[in-house]
């Protein structure tokens, strides 16, 4: 159940971290962390977690992106990229660096909680 919650949690606040246009593109790591120590769980589903629900997040914002222009913008950018035009891996490659910087920071997040419980 935490698990559930924590990996919701982390898409909600990604997308609402996502909307102020003050926010780097990496901001979603902040509410990842903060995820993580909020909903204490073990290092490797906090990972999971985080990188579940920005990957999800990320790749569903990208398909619906992608949809919506009819694949002309990822197309060229697949292109581009060793992807050989496949927008499917542009899409998936989307969501796995999105999720992987996530996942990387609910991890820190959930190191940063246990370490504050053994003193």
């Amino acid at each position: 159940m935490k698990f559930l919650v924590a990996t919701i949690l982390t898409a909600l606040l990604a997308f609402i971290a996502g909307l102020f246009s003050f926010s780097p593109w990496w901001g979603f790591a902040i509410t990842s962390l903060l995820v993580a120590v909020l909903v204490h769980q073990k290092a490797g589903k906090a990972f999971l977690a985080g990188f579940t629900g920005v990957f999800l997040l990320w790749g569903g914002l990208a398909w619906w992106i992608d949809m919506s222009n009819n694949s002309v913008l990822s197309a060229k950018i697949a292109n581009v990229l060793p992807l050989g035009g496949n927008t499917i891996y542009l899409i998936l490659v989307t969501g796995f660096i999105g999720g992987l910087v996530a996942g990387m920071s609910a991890l820190s997040g959930s190191y940063l909680r246990s370490s504050g419980h053994h003193r």
